[in-house]
């Protein structure tokens, strides 16, 4: 199999040289200075995050569901921002879905060639009946990964929003795309290694794409997680911590409403309810 020839960015020679050679302090350092990048990247592209927020809320506020498709290191992170979801806003864990190209094997061990079948995509996403309702978001560094692209298309045959998220300007991603978000953060500290800062830029993208929407479908109150999963002591305790400061009431009234009720949420508007 002959070599993709490109001159994407994320393929790039880094601007380090030697790295071998490198004290650990210089190794780090270097590594840090390269991550300062990344947040101002993700800033320059916040116009174009904002617009895709807007593009998939009228679906996903009606009952879609959205999609995260990649290969690699940009599937692993749309399958982790997926896989917090229900913790996090007590979502059902079908709402928001991740999948990696390689199928859930691929999350712990690299599956040889998975990205590169274009058709693959659009047989994991009929698994999941996707239709015109939902969102598809393709995740791919270089922007080129035809899994990804295969899936975009698919979406969009369907009538779906489509979505990319890349590391590179005006790739194949962006040509099937209805919006893309192109993170240039430039070429990586170790060439090519793009688990980097165009990892670190990725997941930071999709904190706020995924954040962005359940504040605004209304799972959060104030800037508390009033839907979350009461599934460790931790939790809980925070749980009570919310309704106390919320509703002006002791520990112990609090952690009776929260094991009545089952969630913040409940537990406020019942109480809430009860004062009228």
């Amino acid at each position: 199999m002959k070599p993709e020839r490109t001159n994407k960015i994320t393929e790039s020679p880094s601007i380090y040289h030697n790295l071998e050679t490198m004290e650990t302090m210089e190794i780090i350092e270097y590594i840090n200075q390269e991550d300062q990048k990344v947040a101002e990247a993700v800033h320059d592209c916040l116009p174009t995050i904002r617009e895709m927020i807007d593009a998939i809320f009228p679906k996903f506020s009606t009952g879609g569901r959205l999609f995260y498709i990649g290969a690699g290191t940009s599937g692993r992170l749309g399958v982790l921002d997926a896989s917090e979801i229900p913790p996090t806003y007590g979502m059902p864990h079908n709402k928001v879905v991740g999948i990696i190209a390689g199928g859930d094997q691929a999350i712990r061990k690299s599956v040889e060639f998975a990205e590169d079948d274009p058709e693959q995509a659009k047989k994991d996403l009929e698994a999941y009946k996707l239709n015109a309702d939902d969102a598809v978001i393709g995740v791919a560094a270089s922007g080129s990964t035809p899994y990804v692209v295969g899936g975009l298309t698919y979406a969009r045959q369907l009538g779906a929003f489509a979505g990319g998220i890349t590391n590179n300007p005006n790739s194949a991603i962006s040509e099937v795309a209805d919006i893309t978000i192109e993170i240039i953060v430039g070429p990586e500290f170790v060439t090519g290694s793009t688990r980097m800062k165009s990892g670190s830029s990725q997941k930071m993208v999709l904190n706020m794409l995924s954040t962005a929407l359940m504040i605004k479908i209304g799972r959060v109150k104030g800037n508390k997680m009033v839907n979350m999963q009461l599934n460790n002591q931790k939790l809980v305790n925070r749980g009570v911590n919310f309704l106390v400061e919320e509703l002006s009431i002791t520990h112990d009234k609090a952690l009776k409403l929260l094991n009545k009720h089952g969630s913040v949420n409940e537990a406020m508007l019942h109480k809430k309810g009860s004062l009228h």
